[in-house]
């Protein structure tokens, strides 16, 4: 039957989109108004409108007064928006008793729905997935559900929209908080009826909008509404970013399935874990508030479609038998008359609205119900308007919503906007990290962004209202905001003390308790619980009186050793995650010669720096095992993930900050989770942001096949790996590998610049079963890389006895790149006067060479095993950190091989991407030569040293020690003997073209031919070679400024100091570059 004329039982912007939608159907619409709201914009947006006995919201809840007036003026319908009596039962069959169609589901429906536990008891039945809860309760049921439970949340049994709803997580708080709800609940929707389920951390709040026509039921799309500030939405954005595809098929499925039978329209909505996991919350049987961002994507105009189902049409005639596609994303930001306080809590915001211009442009919409010279107070809910922005990404439709926003002019008023603002420039706004706990966890950095786009404010007089003024009366106790009166706590005739709680004042839907400044006598109290109230309105007066002394609560002396009982909860619980709950893990690890994860996480950070990122994560298998099984077992699924400080007594604090991670052997064999691969996630996703360096001890089996409670197939779409190779140059990461590291955990290492072992250590991209499952036999894990072999081969940097001595490693290793230290000392630098043998043959050790020469106990090798002709390490010179390369004579006679080039290079490149300037000493006759060498690609090899050394950025200072020859010796001076900041040679220095022996054999072959007699061929050879020694001495290379200098031994600290002062910010852009091989 079609409808003719409709009763908006509502206020506010929802009655004008009611109105709207009505005049566009050919329907006229009458409006109901509270007495104090007879000028409001709702009203001049119907044909007609009727006062309703009463001021404040009281008067929308008078369900007889509201049919009474849909009577009078003969409406056929009746709309009751959402809010107020939207999901009352009575209302509809009171409708239907006057032959009203209420425009809405049925009033079974509605009690199904509208009890949230029967709606608990349907979804059990339908096997939709449930948090575990109760039916209505009391306050012994609610302390027993906590006994049993745990945290839980407290929820108004019938309504939603987040009044009558608290978050309990200590049992000392359940009676406080089940009184605030119940009271909150009993002024919004008249029924103080609770309900309680196990509370739910870290999810996000998905809810899928469904229609049906009482024979089929269709998911019209869904909305993420995980933005919230104390439960109540700030940010709707549809369709959910990033929700994968079989968690909203399961979503649509699950709403479907619940609501079967269900006529007109429905929200059902549903928390989102981490890993996918989902569990139905409630289903609000009306329109919803952030419907127009659905509308807005699917281009389906929901409340005509309310209309036309109420008047009995169906899903095929309204164009709704499937699930329209999303067309791009549509973000909706809800512009409230408040701000938040810097503990996150909402302030209302009253006055007159002085100017009211909403913004207009492609893709953008506002649902409003502002006017200039609109005088609001804190009676009513606080949303004055919806600003939806569209875009064809989730980015594109935040841009669009975050500038309309600035665009949007309300002065006179405080609003959201700054904060919305703000919020839409979260990345987590638009990529579905965003959680329900995210505003409030994120309040303080918020709201000083807000500050930064808070507009000026301006002043006008009201058109609409004036806000009274109150004169200070002797003995008041007034309200300190605008509100409704909770409850009044004193009765006439009670003593008062001075500070004590009288009265509970709600607004925008929190409560703010009343103080008396004074003591005294209550002798009249002048408002009553439901009353709208001013600020500075009396709400009760005090007469002077004694209040005696056992009247008078003795004030408690607070010690501050104390523990409530909610942290007690929380140390009890963080517990699990230490040594001492786990001796068992801790005696293995002692058995093996192995310390704990956390004893290595301790023994590397400075004490008392440590901040734990992620400790109460446990393991995603709670589909197999039990919560309090996981809680016990797999204590932070197996990764510690913190920032510390470490070497802070030698480095300011923002040179010491540094990201710590261990996997934890004792839990699933260190292997990877799903919960710690998120965790490592979040921690370099600081790193990241923060630059800061990263020590990880990266013991473990690799990749875990045992996680049930996620989504994932493969599980290869982590971004952990690549997170940390992007880091690659961009800061410092040092891996500590003991005991066995395979696959996964191996990638971590191979992805840090340095890696530390220990001897026992066993290091390889896949473990025993990866290796037998791909038919390659059966090997023990020691067998699989072991550390002497991966010391040989360069994979190690740096080869420790034992943990103890790979975190000392560890945290020398990285000092060097905190910056210079202030003491230093060195050895006697005359004594280099005799480190090169004067016999020019005879061998000698450059590493005993380099130890004397930069500062004492300052030379880290690294690489030592590998490519041993080609010396790399970190030192100090002056307390100042450098990379040092040199050639070992001791090795091919110091000639640079495959190996020796690109660990040479591959070093030049670390430090080029940490500003270390590079001291090279060169002893070279250049590089390795001959059929062997060339089969080992000697050609490409070779060439990554020039390579890097020409892209080098830092300062590179080259001393030639001996041997200066061939391509091999400008490859140690970066390219070319004019690259260096300098190049200077001790007097033992030689130079040429090639080794002075092959230039003899090759120049002078006919000659040497010539001579028969082996003695004297051998005399000349000699004497060729003498000639060749003496034009290419230090000296004659020195005259011909092919070289800078040549120097005393002793003074090369002078040189290389100098030279770095010299060089001093003179540091080149990074240029690309292609490597050779």
């Amino acid at each position: 039957m079609p409808i003719t004329r409709v009763l908006i039982a509502n206020r506010g912007e929802i009655a004008i989109r009611i109105a709207r939608a009505a005049a566009e159907l050919g329907i006229a619409s009458v409006a109901v108004h509270a007495t104090d709201e007879a000028g409001a914009p709702h009203v001049q947006a119907a044909d007609a409108a009727v006062a309703l006995p009463g001021a404040g919201p009281k008067a929308y809840l008078d369900l007889a007064a509201v049919v009474a007036a849909a009577q009078g003026f003969g409406c056929d319908a009746l709309h009751p928006g959402y809010g107020f009596l939207a999901e009352n039962a009575a209302l509809a069959r009171a409708c239907a008793a006057a032959g009203i169609t209420f425009v809405g589901p049925s009033p079974e429906h509605l009690e199904t729905f509208g009890d949230k536990a029967a709606a608990r008891a349907l979804a059990e039945a339908r096997e939709v997935p449930l948090l575990e809860g109760t039916g209505a309760l009391d306050l012994a049921g609610a302390l027993g559900f906590f006994a049993r439970h745990g945290p839980m949340m407290l929820k108004a049994a019938a309504g939603g929209g987040g009044r009558g709803m608290r978050p309990v997580r200590s049992a000392d708080a359940v009676e406080a908080a089940f009184a605030t709800c119940a009271r909150e609940a009993q002024a919004a929707f008249g029924d103080g009826t609770l309900y309680a389920e196990r509370l739910m951390e870290h999810a996000r709040h998905i809810e899928v909008q469904i229609a049906g026509d009482g024979a089929h039921v269709v998911a019209v799309g869904d909305r993420d509404c995980s933005l919230q500030r104390r439960r109540q939405k700030l940010v709707e954005i549809a369709p959910a970013p990033n929700l994968p595809d079989a968690v909203r098929a399961a979503l649509f499925d699950a709403a479907t399935r619940l609501t079967a039978g269900y006529r007109t329209l429905a929200t059902v909505e549903f928390l989102v874990g981490p890993d996918g996991d989902h569990a139905f919350i409630e289903v609000n049987a009306r329109l919803q508030v952030e419907h127009t961002v659905t509308e807005e994507v699917t281009g389906v105009d929901l409340v005509r479609a309310q209309f036309e189902l109420a008047g009995g049409a169906s899903l095929a005639d309204v164009g709704l038998m499937t699930t329209p596609r999303a067309q791009g994303y549509a973000i909706q930001g809800r512009v409230n008359l408040e701000t938040l306080a810097a503990d996150g809590a909402p302030r209302p915001s009253t006055g007159t609205i002085t100017a009211y211009e909403p913004p207009g442009g492609p893709g953008v919409r506002v649902d409003g119900c502002g006017a200039a010279g609109l005088a609001v107070t804190g009676a009513y809910d606080s949303l004055l308007a919806k600003l939806i922005g569209r875009g064809r990404t989730a980015a594109e439709a935040a841009v669009r919503t975050a500038r309309a926003l600035a665009e949007f002019r309300i002065d006179g008023v405080d609003t959201t906007i700054p904060l919305l603002r703000a919020l839409l420039a979260e990345p987590a706004t638009v990529d579905g990290t965003a959680t329900t706990e995210f505003i409030d966890r994120e309040a303080g950095r918020l709201l000083a962004a807000a500050a930064a786009l808070a507009p000026a404010k301006t002043t006008a007089e009201p058109v609409f209202a004036a806000e009274p003024i109150f004169a200070a009366e002797d003995g008041a106790v007034v309200a300190p905001l605008q509100a409704l009166v909770g409850v009044i706590e004193v009765a006439v005739g009670d003593l008062v003390r001075p500070g004590q709680a009288v009265a509970v004042l709600e607004a925008m839907k929190m409560e703010h308790l009343v103080h008396a400044e004074t003591g005294g006598r209550v002798v009249r109290i002048a408002v009553a619980t439901g009353d709208a109230v001013q600020a500075g309105q009396p709400l009760l007066y005090l007469e002077p009186a004694e209040v005696e002394a056992g009247a008078v609560l003795a004030t408690e002396a607070l010690d501050p050793d104390a523990i409530r009982q909610d942290h007690a909860e929380v140390v009890a619980r963080h517990r699990f995650t230490l040594d001492e709950a786990r001796p068992e893990a801790v005696a293995k690890r002692r058995k093996t010669g192995h310390r704990t994860a956390r004893e290595n996480i301790d023994d590397l950070v400075d004490p008392g720096s440590f901040l734990e990122y992620g400790a109460l994560a446990i393991a995603a298998q709670k589909r197999r095992r039990s919560t309090e099984d996981l809680i016990a077992a797999t204590p932070a699924d197996g990764l510690i993930t913190g920032i510390g400080s470490v070497n802070g007594a030698l480095f300011p604090a923002d040179k010491a900050r540094v990201a710590a991670l261990a996997y934890d052997f004792t839990v699933l064999a260190g292997t990877q989770g799903a919960m710690n691969h998120r965790k490592s996630d979040r921690l370099l996703a600081i790193v990241a942001d923060q630059r800061l360096p990263v020590v990880w001890f990266a013991e473990g089996g690799g990749g875990r096949p045992g996680d049930t409670d996620t989504t994932a197939v493969a599980g290869l779409d982590v971004p952990t790996f690549r997170s940390l190779a992007a880091l690659s140059g961009l800061v410092p990461k040092i891996a500590i590998v003991a005991g066995r590291c395979f696959a996964g955990n191996a990638a971590i290492a191979g992805l840090s610049e340095i890696i530390v072992a220990t001897r026992d250590s066993n290091l390889g991209m896949g473990g025993p079963a990866m290796i037998e499952g791909g038919g390659l036999g059966v090997f023990k894990p020691e067998q699989i890389g072991p550390a002497a072999h991966q010391w040989a081969n360069g994979v190690i940097d740096l080869l420790a006895d034992d943990e103890a001595h790979a975190t000392r490693l560890a945290k020398q290793a990285l000092s060097y790149f905190q910056g210079s230290v202030k003491d230093w000392a060195c050895s006697d630098q005359r004594l280099l006067r005799r480190a090169v043998p004067e016999n020019r043959l005879r061998v000698y050790d450059v590493r005993a060479l380099v130890a004397g020469l930069v500062d004492s106990g300052t030379f880290l090798e690294l690489r030592g095993g590998f490519a041993p002709g080609m010396v790399t390490g970190l030192v100090r010179v002056e307390g100042r950190p450098m990379g040092l390369i040199a050639n070992d004579p001791r090795w091919l006679g110091g000639a640079i091989d495959g190996d020796g080039a690109e660990k040479a290079a591959r070093f030049l490149q670390l430090c080029d991407a940490f500003g270390l300037p590079v001291l090279s000493l060169c002893d070279t006759p250049g590089f390795m030569v001959g059929p062997e060498s060339e089969d080992a690609g000697a050609v490409r090899r070779v060439s990554r040293q020039f390579i890097a050394g020409a892209k080098l950025r830092t300062p590179l200072l080259t001393v030639v020690t001996r041997k200066g020859y061939g391509l091999g010796a400008q490859a140690m001076a970066g390219g070319s003997f004019h690259s260096p900041l300098f190049i200077a040679a001790w007097p033992t220095g030689e130079f040429g073209g090639m080794g002075l022996e092959g230039a003899v054999r090759l120049g002078y072959r006919k000659e040497l031919e010539a001579e028969t007699n082996p003695m004297k061929q051998k005399a000349l050879y000699d004497q060729l070679v003498g000639r060749l020694y003496a034009a290419g001495k230090a000296t004659s290379m020195a005259s011909a400024l092919e070289i800078d200098a040549v120097i005393d031994p002793a003074d090369t600290r002078r040189w290389i100091v100098g030279g770095l002062d010299a060089a001093a910010g003179t540091a080149r852009p990074w240029a690309v570059r292609v490597d050779s091989w």
